[in-house]
């Protein structure tokens, strides 16, 4: 667009907001349509970027979450002000839960006229601070840019974790005074991530500390893959011979069939052992506070961690390191060379090989179940046998999700996801959808709860209208849980042929009811090449025992 005398135009804050995203290497994006964004996703789009409209922005939230953590990149997504900047809470909240990197942007009511009621006039900013590493509100439009490089810089510093950048109508469509005005920050300062090294003396005292120890284990978390830091902790298991056990997401940055993977001894490891390394994970109800009963008392901690405020705050550490998992690995390998061995722990690694071998065995009898309905292990054993190794798995549900977490292995890292620290259930088939916008190369398969699948149910539109062949298993029990007996309420939910809901939308569908099928329906829905739902009748008797994260009374 020109003016009378020819001049070029300056931009508008949508345009300058878009093309700093790009150049922030910003390729995809996750949104719902409605003012005042709709100019910025469209300038977005004509930058290059692909734009994935969903059908609610919560799921746009989701998508972003789990683009973010396959790709090991900031996921973005946008939503119009008032309910549709409300909506995206669930799945920012989510992401903050999982110190996963998100940049939120969301439109808003004018500032200039606040406080008098004006169309979908909130606080939004507020309503992020909680659940963000910053939020905080453009207020001219020169800023755009500067604000999008400060986003993206709080996104993937430190422990990484999801932001919020609030933009007002008027800086969307207002137009710069002059371009010359605008200034976009390098994008590879926003975007380079710090490795601070431990203290020396620390990384010594770890290793003096592992080689007095006589049963350690290894625990991470998602900071070995923000960290990138895959190798290293292999290397460093293989090289002191140390069992290792991972969070339920950080399940992948070693193999789950790596010989030091014990995963069926894992309760076994934790009550016994004698000596804790802690790498890029959080202490928290997951992982029962590193303390007793799960943990025993008498054990010694190393802790690292990148985030200071971690070291020591559900149990004493006895040597804290602060720094990047990757750089704190290789110090320990290097420090370790020549005072620990591979066969150092050998008596422990064999006592829990073999507490590995007789769980293992006594799972595979219910994994190998041929009984109707079918048993949500005979399911899972299936969909791990028909998984090509390289397959992105997202679990979703109640029992479904507890069964898979015991069952269910992966062998690369960023590509097991689930419900996370926050236990948001709904998140599996928007997370699937965005793990395959960020892998469409990569099998892609959500085992998803009839409970959780309900509620985002409706993101297989989003899927059919995008072309993106994500594949669905509904385990269907009938309800939100196992039945055990226990009176709940709203617990029933029906036996609903989801795969005919599937088929209307334009989904491959099937129903299996016979376990034999699973493979075989499983093989025609990724031929098709369609988004597909596979729903299997499973047992509602079968409940998965887990550990108790709350204790609730009258």
């Amino acid at each position: 667009m020109t003016t009378p005398t020819g001049a070029k135009k300056p931009p508008i804050g949508s345009k300058i907001l878009a093309k700093a995203l790009r150049q922030h290497g910003v390729e995809d994006f996750f949104y719902l349509m409605g003012g005042p964004m709709i100019h910025a996703e469209l300038y977005s789009m004509d930058e290059g970027m692909r734009g994935i409209d969903v059908r609610h922005e919560q799921a746009a939230a989701m998508m972003a979450h789990a683009y973010a953590r396959v790709t090991g990149k900031p996921g973005v997504c946008m939503a119009a002000s008032g309910p549709g900047v409300c909506n995206l809470v669930t799945g920012v909240a989510t992401a903050w839960a999982d110190a996963v990197p998100m940049v939120a942007i969301g439109g808003a009511a004018p500032i200039s006229v606040s406080g008098t009621g004006i169309f979908q006039e909130m606080d939004q900013v507020a309503l992020f601070k909680p659940i963000t590493k910053w939020a905080d509100r453009v207020t001219d439009i020169r800023r755009i840019p500067e604000m999008v490089a400060t986003a993206m810089r709080h996104a993937m510093s430190g422990r990484p974790g999801p932001v919020y950048l609030d933009v007002c109508g008027a800086m969307l469509y207002e137009r710069a005074s002059d371009e010359s005005d605008i200034v976009y920050p390098d994008p590879a300062r926003a975007l380079a991530r710090e490795r601070p090294a431990g203290n020396p003396q620390a990384v010594r005292d770890a290793i003096a500390l592992l080689a007095q120890a006589r049963k350690p284990i290894v625990v991470s978390g998602s900071g070995i893959l923000w960290s990138g830091a895959s190798t290293e902790l292999q290397q460093f298991i293989e090289s002191a011979g140390i069992p290792f056990y991972t969070t339920p997401q950080g399940r992948g940055v070693v193999p789950d069939d790596h010989e030091m993977s014990l995963l069926n001894a894992r309760a076994t490891a934790f009550a016994e052992a004698d000596l804790l390394l802690v790498i890029g994970t959080r202490s928290n109800y997951i992982n029962g506070h590193f303390t007793a009963p799960r943990f025993s008392a008498d054990a010694k901690m190393i802790q690292v961690n990148i985030d200071a405020q971690e070291i020591g705050l559900t149990r004493a550490c006895d040597v804290g390191i602060v720094g990047d998992a990757k750089t704190v690995l290789q110090q320990l390998i290097d420090e370790a060379k020549g005072k620990l061995r591979p066969d150092s722990f050998s008596a422990w690694v064999s006592h829990l090989g073999a507490v590995n071998r007789d769980k293992s065995a006594k799972m595979l009898e219910k994994m190998s179940s041929d009984s109707r309905p079918i048993h949500p292990l005979r399911l899972c054993k299936e969909v791990g046998e028909f998984l090509d190794r390289d397959a992105v798995l997202v679990v979703d549900g109640q029992e479904i999700l507890n069964f898979g977490r015991q069952s269910l292995r992966t062998f690369v890292p960023g590509h097991r996801l689930n419900s996370g620290a926050f236990g948001t259930m709904g998140v599996g088939l928007p997370f699937g959808i965005g793990a395959k916008v960020a892998r469409p190369d990569k099998q892609v398969l959500v085992l998803h709860g009839d409970g959780s699948f309900g509620l985002n149910a409706m993101e297989l539109d989003t899927a059919v209208r995008h072309k993106i062949p994500v594949v669905t298993v509904v385990s269907l029990n009938g309800g939100w849980t196992g039945d055990d007996g226990h009176r709940k309420p709203g617990q029933h939910l029906g036996y609903t042929r989801y795969e005919k809901m599937a088929e209307a939308l334009g989904c491959y569908g099937e129903y299996v009811e016979d376990p034999a099928q699973i493979k075989p329906a499983l093989k025609r829905a990724f031929d098709s090449g369609l988004p597909a739902l596979i729903n299997v009748r499973t047992d509602s008797k079968a409940v998965a025992s887990t550990t108790k994260f709350a204790t609730y009374s009258t």
